[in-house]
């Protein structure tokens, strides 16, 4: 049998979109000692630069919740959301 290309195994690669989980759960392998952020890089098919934003944001949201209890964030969230909420039409 001879394998046919499609016009789809030409196309360009499509970039990979990771969800908060995948990146979260890398961060928590890095922060642990279970990998380094290059092992990681290397492992996910992506750069290691890339790896270190995640944990800047990790690290930024984590120290963001320690600094807010869950009213004090439920009371932004919910003052925000009274600002939008006339520019979005509702």
């Amino acid at each position: 049998m001879v394998a046919t290309s499609t016009p789809e195994s030409h196309s360009a690669p499509e970039s990979k979109r990771w969800t908060a989980k995948v990146k979260a759960a890398v961060v928590i392998d890095i922060i642990k000692g279970k990998t380094t952020v290059t092992e990681a890089a290397r492992a996910h098919d992506f750069t290691v630069a890339g790896i270190e934003i995640w944990q800047d944001a990790f690290l930024a949201g984590g120290e963001e919740r320690m600094r807010s209890n869950p009213s004090d964030a439920e009371a932004h969230w919910e003052a925000e959301k009274k600002d939008l909420n006339p520019k979005i039409g509702e």
